[in-house]
């Protein structure tokens, strides 16, 4: 059984970032978030192109990433950990001079008797709920981070690809009134705040999803292209059943191709009937379960059947993909299996 072919445009990436990084005004920094093995298109690669074309400023979201990424891109590069200093992070942290977010008092703590004198930063609460200090905290802890000079401050918005949600007003309310005054770099906009305009960007903002190609940002230039072989043709006759649970059932006498990917791949179940893949322009409809390793799809309109089928490429995109399955852009790629054959276009 052939593998499926994923081809990740390392140009594309640099020119997102080039694209999104032109929104801001010149004193703004334009770092990239690179975490979960970047967002699945492979982390070592896409930091090294990013590097290469001006990026120091990395973000990831445990200390085990930041050791990959300082491994790619050298030591002139600032690479931050979301989730802070955690127990067991700090020879990590020390080892490979990455820079904790630190997210509540008692990483406050660990991190000033472990690690005394290691850089760190601070994430803030704004309304999210998630990550990130308190007003309380913050307020009784302020002058003491201020005093030991944090690399940034920062926080998270909750509702960013809602361009008219009262939260981010909100959340960029609570930023200011947590932060106005103080002598440090900070950060709020991920791709989403940088495209709600520059009074949240303040001095460093940090792209995610489009880098890689992702909604909100629609101007972006597709990364990831995925074909997967046809394994077996068959026809199927009327009232016959294809896939487990005998979910599609034939009307007239189908073609039926099956490709070889599933979801152990990344191409999540719930796709089922309602994803398409496509033969050159022409779309081919999923039919019954998507499966462990394969996917049934419809052939029956096509005048020849082709090699493979391409499941992401010009006429569907990661969120194409992700509106057929019921989820979003993010998940479609950050779940991009390793069983594909995997090519570089444009490496570092």
């Amino acid at each position: 059984m052939g593998a499926a072919h994923l081809t990740v445009d390392l140009d594309a990436v640099a020119a997102n970032w080039r694209a999104l990084d032109a929104l801001s005004q010149p004193h703004v920094e334009t770092g990239a978030a690179v975490k979960a093995d970047g967002y699945g298109t492979g982390a070592t690669d896409v930091a090294r192109k990013l590097h290469a074309s001006g990026v120091r400023s990395f973000f990831v979201a445990v200390a085990s990433e930041g050791v990959i990424i300082r491994r790619a891109v050298g030591t002139d590069a600032d690479i931050h950990v979301f989730s802070g200093h955690m127990h067991g992070d700090t020879d990590l942290l020390q080892q490979h001079r990455l820079i904790p977010m630190l997210n509540a008092p008692e990483q406050v703590a660990r991190h000033f008797q472990s690690a005394p004198g290691h850089p760190f930063g601070v994430q803030l609460d704004t309304g999210m709920n998630r990550l990130g200090m308190e007003r309380g905290d913050w307020d009784a802890l302020k002058s003491e981070l201020m005093d030991a000079g944090p690399r940034l401050v920062m926080s998270h918005l909750a509702c960013a690809d809602e361009p008219d949600h009262p939260m981010n007003a909100q959340q960029l309310h609570s930023f200011r009134t947590m932060t106005d005054g103080i002598a440090h770099r900070r950060s709020l906009a991920a791709t989403g705040g940088i495209l709600l305009g520059t009074e949240y960007h303040f001095d460093l903002v940090r792209p995610g999803i489009g880098l890689y190609g992702g909604r909100p940002f629609d101007d972006a230039t597709p990364v990831v292209a995925l074909s997967a072989p046809i394994v077996q043709t068959r026809i199927v006759r009327p009232f016959e059943t294809v896939g487990y649970g005998n979910t599609w059932t034939a009307n007239v006498e189908s073609c039926i191709a099956t490709i070889s990917a599933g979801y152990a791949d990344g191409l999540i179940r719930g796709l089922g009937s309602n994803g398409r893949v496509w033969a050159g322009d022409v779309p081919c409809p999923i039919v019954g379960r998507v499966s462990m390793d394969l996917i049934t799809v419809d052939v029956t309109h096509l005048e020849e059947i082709p090699e493979t089928l391409d499941i992401l490429g010009p006429h569907q995109s990661v969120d194409d993909l992700a509106d057929a399955a019921g989820t979003i852009g993010y998940e479609i790629l950050t779940s991009l299996g390793h069983r594909y054959a995997r090519h570089y276009e444009g490496a570092a």
